[in-house]
Order: C-alpha cells, then sequence, then structure tokens
C-alpha cells in the first residue's frame, strides 16, 4: 500500500476540488492518505511568487476556472462571500485536532466545505466559533504547540520544494496541481514511464533566461 501525503490549505479552490476529487480519481487502488495541512503563503513567499488572486487578471480567470471546473465535475462550489482571506485560523483548526498535527478527512471535508459551500465569510467570528465547536479539536488553535506545527508542516513542505497547493507526496515524488491526479494514479498503477531517467530529466536541461542581475 502506498503513503500519499496530501500538502493542502483551505484558501485554494483547487485544494479544494483535488481533495473531492482524490477517492474517485484513485478508485481501485490501494493507497492511504496523511493530510497536512501548510500555509500557502508561506510557500508562495518562499519561492517568490504572487498567489493568482494577487494578480487582478489572473484572479478573474482562477475564479472563472474553478468555477467551471466544478460544474463539469458536479461538484458545489459557492465562492466565499471574500477572497482571498487569512486562513490562519482553519489552519490551526485542523492542526489542533490530531496530536501530530494531521487532521483526518472528515476534519478536512468539514473545513473545505465551510468555506467553498454556502458563499459565507470563511473567517467570521461567530462561524469561526461554530465550527471550532463541531469539530471539538483536542487543543486550542492559539496554542503555541500547534502553531510551531503548522510551521514544521510547511518547512516540510519547502523541503520537497513544494511551491504551491494542492500537492501530492509519494515515494519522495510530489505532484502538484488538481490536473496531477491521472499521473499520480498512474505511478500508483506501477506505469512504465516513471523511471528516475525521465523523472529528472527536467532536473538537466539547461535555461535559456538571462542570469539574475545581482
Amino acid at each position: 500500500m502506498k503513503q500519499i501525503t496530501f500538502y493542502l490549505d483551505f484558501i485554494s479552490p483547487y485544494a479544494y476540488l483535488a481533495f473531492e476529487e482524490l477517492p474517485h480519481a484513485l478508485m481501485g487502488l490501494s493507497y492511504s492518505v496523511s493530510y497536512k495541512p501548510v500555509a500557502l503563503g508561506v510557500l508562495l513567499r518562499h519561492h517568490g511568487s504572487l498567489g493568482p488572486a494577487e494578480i487582478p487578471a489572473k484572479r478573474d480567470w482562477t475564479y472563472r476556472h474553478v468555477m467551471w471546473l466544478a460544474h463539469n465535475r458536479g461538484l458545489q462550489l459557492d465562492m466565499p462571500a471574500a477572497h482571498p482571506f487569512n486562513p490562519m485560523p482553519l489552519l490551526r483548526l485542523a492542526v489542533g485536532t490530531e496530536p501530530q498535527g494531521l487532521p483526518n478527512r472528515y476534519v478536512c471535508e468539514t473545513l473545505f466545505r465551510h468555506v467553498w459551500q454556502g458563499g459565507a465569510d470563511a473567517v467570521e467570528a461567530s462561524r469561526l466559533q461554530a465550527i471550532t465547536a463541531q469539530l471539538a479539536p483536542q487543543r486550542s488553535a492559539t496554542l503555541e504547540a500547534v502553531k510551531a506545527q503548522l510551521k514544521a508542516h510547511t518547512d516540510d513542505a519547502m523541503a520537497l520544494n513544494i511551491f504551491g497547493v494542492p500537492a501530492f507526496e509519494v515515494d519522495g515524488k510530489v505532484f502538484w496541481g488538481l490536473d496531477a491526479l491521472p499521473m499520480l494514479r498512474a505511478y500508483l498503477k506501477g506505469d512504465a514511464w516513471f523511471t528516475e531517467s525521465n523523472w529528472n530529466a527536467p532536473l538537466t536541461l539547461p535555461s535559456g533566461l538571462p542570469p539574475a542581475k545581482s
């Protein structure tokens, strides 16, 4: 049985769609999943990237695209009242539900649907209070140990060169994005393409860009 680590942030509509799609995409295969919340904003800053919502034209397209993808897959997706928002309360709540900071699928499902179904404000105080009561975390989201675990999860992602979510790690290989699910399935099925020479070929490809100015 293969062990998959699913790196996610509840702020990401693509992570939500991938979460909903994963059981269907991998149906019939033997695997287990650990869900690891990470701070997407920290990953983006680490790699010197802007989030899609920070580029106005890309923001419009991203929202339009995820709405279409949900419609095409028969999934419910309602844009929250404001996006982007600060996801830290939700991430820390998820981490606080389990001693190792690895929430189960029910917790992740509840938090994703809290954000992406119903069109409400994802971090409005009364809604946060209600979902905290529903999930009954073992530890408070304000505890330093919980904050440290979330940071450690994000550091783990950076150590794997993960630059965004959703990302799936298995056997040291990282598959990024909703559209990587078919590739992940092929790997789990033992597709012969996944040799080290094929997987690592991009690492030896020279860049045609001029050197960065110091």
